[in-house]
Protein backbone atom coordinates (compact mmCIF):
# COMPACT_ATOMS: atom_id res chain seq x y z
CA UNK A 1 0.00 0.00 0.00
CA UNK A 2 0.92 3.34 -0.78
CA UNK A 3 1.43 6.41 1.49
CA UNK A 4 0.84 9.99 0.80
CA UNK A 5 2.33 10.56 4.25
CA UNK A 6 3.49 8.84 6.76
CA UNK A 7 4.77 9.98 10.50
CA UNK A 8 6.26 7.54 13.04
CA UNK A 9 7.03 9.13 16.73
CA UNK A 10 6.22 12.24 15.96
CA UNK A 11 7.31 14.82 19.25
CA UNK A 12 6.56 18.38 20.01
CA UNK A 13 8.00 20.50 22.53
CA UNK A 14 6.63 24.03 23.65
CA UNK A 15 9.27 24.76 26.64
CA UNK A 16 7.85 22.45 29.45
CA UNK A 17 4.74 21.29 27.50
CA UNK A 18 4.74 18.03 25.58
CA UNK A 19 2.36 19.39 22.83
CA UNK A 20 2.83 16.15 20.90
CA UNK A 21 4.01 12.82 22.23
CA UNK A 22 4.79 10.20 20.00
CA UNK A 23 2.52 10.56 17.14
CA UNK A 24 2.46 7.90 14.67
CA UNK A 25 -0.62 8.10 11.49
CA UNK A 26 -0.46 7.25 8.28
CA UNK A 27 -2.72 8.26 4.97
CA UNK A 28 -2.70 5.81 2.12
CA UNK A 29 -3.00 7.17 -1.39
CA UNK A 30 -6.28 8.71 -2.47
CA UNK A 31 -7.78 8.53 0.79
CA UNK A 32 -9.19 10.72 3.71
CA UNK A 33 -7.93 10.67 7.28
CA UNK A 34 -9.58 12.79 10.07
CA UNK A 35 -8.02 13.74 12.97
CA UNK A 36 -10.01 14.12 15.42
CA UNK A 37 -9.61 15.14 19.70
CA UNK A 38 -10.22 17.80 22.15
CA UNK A 39 -9.09 21.22 21.81
CA UNK A 40 -5.32 21.96 22.58
CA UNK A 41 -5.00 18.19 22.16
CA UNK A 42 -2.06 18.77 19.54
CA UNK A 43 -3.87 18.20 16.12
CA UNK A 44 -3.14 21.68 14.99
CA UNK A 45 0.65 21.12 15.68
CA UNK A 46 0.77 17.83 14.27
CA UNK A 47 -0.36 19.39 10.73
CA UNK A 48 1.81 22.24 11.24
CA UNK A 49 5.02 19.44 11.59
CA UNK A 50 3.65 17.64 8.85
CA UNK A 51 3.62 20.67 6.53
CA UNK A 52 6.69 22.09 7.53
CA UNK A 53 5.15 25.45 9.27
CA UNK A 54 6.76 24.61 12.37
CA UNK A 55 10.68 21.46 13.08
CA UNK A 56 9.93 18.27 14.56
CA UNK A 57 11.63 17.65 17.40
CA UNK A 58 11.50 13.81 17.60
CA UNK A 59 10.38 11.03 15.30
CA UNK A 60 10.33 11.58 11.12
CA UNK A 61 7.80 11.56 8.93
CA UNK A 62 7.30 11.92 4.60
CA UNK A 63 4.71 13.66 3.14
CA UNK A 64 3.94 12.60 -0.55
CA UNK A 65 7.74 10.41 -0.72
CA UNK A 66 9.52 13.76 0.45
CA UNK A 67 10.87 13.60 4.19
CA UNK A 68 9.53 16.48 6.05
CA UNK A 69 12.75 17.18 7.87
CA UNK A 70 15.35 17.38 5.00
CA UNK A 71 13.31 17.94 2.07
CA UNK A 72 11.24 20.57 3.11
CA UNK A 73 11.13 22.45 0.33
CA UNK A 74 9.98 19.90 -1.94
CA UNK A 75 7.38 18.80 0.99
CA UNK A 76 6.07 22.32 -0.01
CA UNK A 77 6.00 21.84 -3.50
CA UNK A 78 3.58 18.99 -3.59
CA UNK A 79 1.30 20.09 -0.86
CA UNK A 80 -2.40 22.24 -0.13
CA UNK A 81 -2.87 23.65 2.92
CA UNK A 82 -5.66 25.18 4.34
CA UNK A 83 -5.59 26.02 8.03
CA UNK A 84 -7.89 27.16 11.04
CA UNK A 85 -7.72 31.00 9.66
CA UNK A 86 -8.14 31.80 6.00
CA UNK A 87 -5.04 32.98 4.49
CA UNK A 88 -5.92 35.45 1.89
CA UNK A 89 -5.30 39.13 1.36
CA UNK A 90 -7.42 41.05 2.19
CA UNK A 91 -6.81 44.01 -0.17
CA UNK A 92 -6.54 42.03 -3.30
CA UNK A 93 -9.65 40.69 -5.13
CA UNK A 94 -10.68 37.11 -5.21
CA UNK A 95 -9.36 36.62 -8.37
CA UNK A 96 -5.90 38.25 -8.15
CA UNK A 97 -5.28 36.24 -4.97
CA UNK A 98 -5.74 32.59 -6.75
CA UNK A 99 -4.02 34.42 -9.74
CA UNK A 100 -0.79 35.09 -7.40
CA UNK A 101 -1.00 31.47 -6.01
CA UNK A 102 -0.66 29.82 -9.55
CA UNK A 103 2.28 32.36 -10.59
CA UNK A 104 3.83 31.66 -7.36
CA UNK A 105 3.59 27.85 -8.24
CA UNK A 106 4.96 28.91 -11.72
CA UNK A 107 1.67 27.73 -13.55
CA UNK A 108 2.58 30.40 -16.15
CA UNK A 109 0.68 33.67 -16.69
CA UNK A 110 -2.18 32.20 -19.10
CA UNK A 111 -2.70 28.78 -16.77
CA UNK A 112 -2.98 30.87 -13.71
CA UNK A 113 -5.58 33.26 -14.72
CA UNK A 114 -7.49 30.51 -16.12
CA UNK A 115 -7.16 28.24 -12.98
CA UNK A 116 -8.67 30.92 -10.98
CA UNK A 117 -11.26 31.61 -13.02
CA UNK A 118 -12.24 27.44 -12.77
CA UNK A 119 -11.59 28.00 -8.87
CA UNK A 120 -14.22 30.47 -8.03
CA UNK A 121 -16.85 29.01 -10.65
CA UNK A 122 -16.19 25.65 -8.29
CA UNK A 123 -16.58 27.47 -4.76
CA UNK A 124 -19.81 29.81 -6.10
CA UNK A 125 -17.38 32.95 -5.73
CA UNK A 126 -17.48 33.95 -9.68
CA UNK A 127 -19.96 37.14 -8.38
CA UNK A 128 -17.43 38.20 -6.05
CA UNK A 129 -14.35 37.14 -8.14
CA UNK A 130 -12.93 41.43 -8.82
CA UNK A 131 -14.18 42.31 -5.07
CA UNK A 132 -11.46 42.96 -2.46
CA UNK A 133 -11.11 39.81 -0.29
CA UNK A 134 -12.07 42.24 2.99
CA UNK A 135 -15.64 42.83 1.69
CA UNK A 136 -15.98 39.40 1.47
CA UNK A 137 -17.89 37.05 4.33
CA UNK A 138 -16.12 34.61 6.94
CA UNK A 139 -17.54 31.68 5.02
CA UNK A 140 -16.14 33.33 1.39
CA UNK A 141 -13.08 33.72 2.87
CA UNK A 142 -12.79 30.20 4.20
CA UNK A 143 -13.96 29.10 0.12
CA UNK A 144 -11.13 31.22 -0.73
CA UNK A 145 -8.87 29.83 0.91
CA UNK A 146 -9.37 26.51 0.10
CA UNK A 147 -9.44 27.28 -3.40
CA UNK A 148 -6.08 28.91 -2.73
CA UNK A 149 -4.46 25.10 -1.60
CA UNK A 150 -6.06 23.52 -4.76
CA UNK A 151 -4.48 26.01 -7.24
CA UNK A 152 -1.77 23.93 -7.88
CA UNK A 153 -3.61 20.61 -8.14
CA UNK A 154 -0.95 19.02 -5.30
CA UNK A 155 -1.29 15.21 -4.29
CA UNK A 156 -1.36 15.72 -1.06
CA UNK A 157 -3.74 18.34 0.91
CA UNK A 158 -3.93 19.06 4.82
CA UNK A 159 -6.88 20.82 5.67
CA UNK A 160 -7.13 21.72 9.29
CA UNK A 161 -10.83 22.74 10.34
CA UNK A 162 -11.98 23.18 6.57
CA UNK A 163 -15.37 24.43 7.63
CA UNK A 164 -15.19 26.02 10.39
CA UNK A 165 -17.76 29.13 10.40
CA UNK A 166 -19.78 28.27 7.23
CA UNK A 167 -23.45 27.64 7.17
CA UNK A 168 -24.91 24.21 6.15
CA UNK A 169 -25.34 24.94 2.31
CA UNK A 170 -21.51 26.06 1.76
CA UNK A 171 -20.16 23.07 4.42
CA UNK A 172 -22.18 20.73 2.17
CA UNK A 173 -20.69 22.39 -0.97
CA UNK A 174 -17.13 21.74 0.44
CA UNK A 175 -17.64 18.37 1.22
CA UNK A 176 -18.98 17.63 -2.09
CA UNK A 177 -15.38 19.39 -3.03
CA UNK A 178 -13.40 17.21 -1.19
CA UNK A 179 -14.99 13.83 -1.92
CA UNK A 180 -14.45 14.78 -5.60
CA UNK A 181 -10.55 15.44 -5.30
CA UNK A 182 -10.00 12.35 -3.58
CA UNK A 183 -12.27 10.34 -6.44
CA UNK A 184 -9.75 11.64 -8.82
CA UNK A 185 -6.84 10.46 -6.15
CA UNK A 186 -5.70 13.70 -4.10
CA UNK A 187 -4.99 12.64 -0.53
CA UNK A 188 -6.13 14.89 2.30
CA UNK A 189 -5.46 14.64 6.12
CA UNK A 190 -8.38 16.53 7.72
CA UNK A 191 -8.51 17.91 11.13
CA UNK A 192 -12.26 18.75 12.19
CA UNK A 193 -14.21 19.71 15.10
CA UNK A 194 -17.45 18.34 13.33
CA UNK A 195 -18.14 14.77 13.88
CA UNK A 196 -20.45 14.45 11.12
CA UNK A 197 -18.15 15.50 8.93
CA UNK A 198 -15.16 12.74 9.76
CA UNK A 199 -18.20 10.73 9.55
CA UNK A 200 -19.14 11.32 5.97
CA UNK A 201 -15.80 12.14 4.28
CA UNK A 202 -12.83 10.07 6.21
CA UNK A 203 -11.90 6.63 5.03
CA UNK A 204 -9.66 6.05 8.21
CA UNK A 205 -9.97 7.98 12.04
CA UNK A 206 -7.52 9.12 14.47
CA UNK A 207 -8.33 10.28 17.75
CA UNK A 208 -5.59 12.77 19.85
CA UNK A 209 -6.16 13.41 23.30
CA UNK A 210 -3.20 14.98 25.93
CA UNK A 211 -0.56 14.65 22.09
CA UNK A 212 -1.24 11.51 22.20
CA UNK A 213 -3.15 8.87 19.63
CA UNK A 214 -5.72 7.43 22.05
CA UNK A 215 -7.97 5.42 18.90
CA UNK A 216 -7.66 4.73 15.29
CA UNK A 217 -10.04 3.07 12.79
CA UNK A 218 -12.63 3.87 10.80
CA UNK A 219 -15.93 5.71 12.04
CA UNK A 220 -17.66 2.31 12.60
CA UNK A 221 -15.20 0.26 14.54
CA UNK A 222 -14.76 3.63 16.77
CA UNK A 223 -18.85 3.42 17.44
CA UNK A 224 -18.19 -0.53 17.98
CA UNK A 225 -16.05 0.41 21.25
CA UNK A 226 -19.31 1.97 22.71
CA UNK A 227 -21.29 -1.04 22.21
CA UNK A 228 -23.68 -1.99 20.28
CA UNK A 229 -27.77 -1.22 19.54
CA UNK A 230 -29.72 -0.06 22.19
CA UNK A 231 -33.47 0.22 22.26
CA UNK A 232 -35.26 3.19 23.28
CA UNK A 233 -38.44 3.90 24.62
CA UNK A 234 -40.31 7.17 25.61
CA UNK A 235 -43.30 6.90 28.40
CA UNK A 236 -46.30 8.25 28.00
CA UNK A 237 -47.03 7.86 32.23
CA UNK A 238 -43.91 8.76 34.52
CA UNK A 239 -45.99 6.48 37.12
CA UNK A 240 -45.54 3.60 34.76
CA UNK A 241 -41.72 3.82 34.15
CA UNK A 242 -40.60 1.37 36.97
CA UNK A 243 -43.24 -1.53 35.38
CA UNK A 244 -41.25 -0.19 31.67
CA UNK A 245 -37.72 -0.57 33.18
CA UNK A 246 -39.02 -3.87 34.18
CA UNK A 247 -39.82 -4.77 30.39
CA UNK A 248 -37.05 -3.86 28.90
CA UNK A 249 -34.65 -5.38 31.14
CA UNK A 250 -36.52 -8.36 30.05
CA UNK A 251 -35.92 -7.68 26.60
CA UNK A 252 -32.38 -6.73 26.68
CA UNK A 253 -31.54 -9.65 29.55
CA UNK A 254 -29.61 -7.05 31.34
CA UNK A 255 -30.54 -4.31 33.73
CA UNK A 256 -32.20 -1.39 31.98
CA UNK A 257 -31.30 1.94 32.67
CA UNK A 258 -33.86 5.33 33.24
CA UNK A 259 -33.88 8.40 32.47
CA UNK A 260 -36.87 9.98 35.02
CA UNK A 261 -36.26 13.34 34.00
CA UNK A 262 -37.40 12.13 30.05
CA UNK A 263 -39.90 9.10 30.62
CA UNK A 264 -37.22 7.45 28.90
CA UNK A 265 -36.18 3.60 29.48
CA UNK A 266 -32.71 2.03 27.65
CA UNK A 267 -31.44 -1.15 27.43
CA UNK A 268 -28.69 -2.51 25.27
CA UNK A 269 -30.00 -5.14 22.34
CA UNK A 270 -28.68 -7.64 19.80
CA UNK A 271 -31.72 -8.36 18.36
CA UNK A 272 -32.23 -5.35 15.99
CA UNK A 273 -35.94 -5.06 14.53
CA UNK A 274 -36.66 -8.66 16.39
CA UNK A 275 -35.93 -6.66 19.64
CA UNK A 276 -38.10 -3.71 18.96
CA UNK A 277 -40.77 -6.21 18.10
CA UNK A 278 -40.88 -8.02 21.62
CA UNK A 279 -40.68 -4.82 22.88
CA UNK A 280 -43.72 -3.34 20.93
CA UNK A 281 -45.86 -6.32 21.98
CA UNK A 282 -44.57 -6.93 25.67
CA UNK A 283 -45.38 -3.10 26.40
CA UNK A 284 -48.66 -3.55 25.09
CA UNK A 285 -49.40 -6.74 26.91
CA UNK A 286 -48.86 -4.49 29.68
CA UNK A 287 -51.10 -1.61 28.74
CA UNK A 288 -47.60 0.73 29.08
CA UNK A 289 -48.44 3.67 26.46
CA UNK A 290 -45.24 4.92 24.65
CA UNK A 291 -44.72 7.84 22.86
CA UNK A 292 -41.60 6.99 20.98
CA UNK A 293 -39.36 3.64 20.15
CA UNK A 294 -36.50 3.14 18.51
CA UNK A 295 -33.42 1.19 17.98
CA UNK A 296 -30.47 3.81 18.55
CA UNK A 297 -26.91 2.61 17.10
CA UNK A 298 -24.37 4.67 18.64
CA UNK A 299 -22.63 7.68 16.94
CA UNK A 300 -19.53 8.94 16.51
CA UNK A 301 -20.31 11.76 18.61
CA UNK A 302 -21.18 8.79 21.48
CA UNK A 303 -17.61 7.35 20.35
CA UNK A 304 -15.76 10.66 20.91
CA UNK A 305 -17.41 11.18 24.38
CA UNK A 306 -16.12 7.62 25.61
CA UNK A 307 -12.73 7.93 24.47
CA UNK A 308 -12.23 11.53 25.43
CA UNK A 309 -14.71 12.35 27.78
CA UNK A 310 -15.37 15.82 26.26
CA UNK A 311 -18.91 15.88 23.66
CA UNK A 312 -18.07 17.00 20.80
CA UNK A 313 -20.61 19.97 21.10
CA UNK A 314 -18.11 20.86 23.91
CA UNK A 315 -15.14 21.21 22.05
CA UNK A 316 -16.66 23.08 19.15
CA UNK A 317 -17.47 25.79 21.77
CA UNK A 318 -14.50 25.58 23.56
CA UNK A 319 -11.67 28.20 23.09
CA UNK A 320 -8.29 26.62 21.38
CA UNK A 321 -6.30 26.02 24.33
CA UNK A 322 -2.98 25.28 21.67
CA UNK A 323 -0.49 27.97 21.96
CA UNK A 324 -1.13 30.93 19.20
CA UNK A 325 2.64 30.12 17.71
CA UNK A 326 1.90 26.32 17.25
Amino acid sequence: MSLAVEADGLVKHFKDVKAVDGVSLAVPQGSVLGVLGPNGAGKTTTVRMLTTLIPIDAGRATVAGADVARQAQEVRRRIGVSGQYAAVDEYLTGYENLEMVGRLYHLGRAEAKARARELLAQFRLEDAADRPAKTYSGGMRRRLDLAGALVARPPVIFLDEPTTGLDPRSRGDMWDVIVSLVAEGTSVLLTTQYLEEADRLADNIVVIDHGRIIAEGTADELKAQVGGERLEITAVDAHRLDDAVRVMTGIGGVEASADRANRRVIVPVNGGTQSLLAAVRALDDESIMVQDIGIRRPTLDDAFLALTGHAAADEASTEDREPAHR
